[in-house]
């Protein structure tokens, strides 16, 4: 299961790296305090959990195609989360590191642009909106 209302264990993650694996590459999305000069006060996030589940279930399948010495873990958050709790967070495992890099990098980019997750921000100012995960300046093709 990729999805969960429970916080993202952190530690469990990475006590999933095998003794070979000379690379664990860890990266944690956390909920800014603030985006483009709002204060964001909470988000929440949506989804189509049984397709969005599916969706993840076949980037593990296709980063594993292209990168075969790699593992990876995959955990996103719903619910409403806090500045400061980790909304998501993806593990790769490799023998070595150019590998779980490389799978990191294109599983967390690829699961933004393609996975049925929607974000809200909720800001100081009493407003909310929706927030385009594409139009994010640190996603890359």
């Amino acid at each position: 299961m990729y999805l969960s209302n429970d916080p993202i264990d952190l530690p469990a993650i990475l006590g999933e790296a095998r003794p070979g694996d000379g690379g664990v590459c860890l990266f944690v999305g956390i909920v800014r305090k603030e985006n483009q000069g709002r204060e964001t006060t909470r988000i929440e996030y949506e989804a189509y959990a049984a397709m969005a589940e599916a969706e993840i279930e076949k980037l593990v399948r296709s980063i594993g195609r292209a990168y075969p010495q790699a593992r990876l873990w995959i955990r996103h958050r719903l619910g409403p989360l806090s500045p400061g709790q980790a909304a998501v967070a993806v593990l790769a495992t490799a023998p070595h590191r150019g590998e779980a890099f490389a799978a990191c990098r294109e599983a967390i980019d690829r699961l933004k642009t393609t996975v049925p997750i929607w974000k809200k921000e909720f800001y100081a100012d009493g407003t909310s909106e929706w927030v385009d995960p594409t139009s994010a300046s640190e996603v890359h093709s």
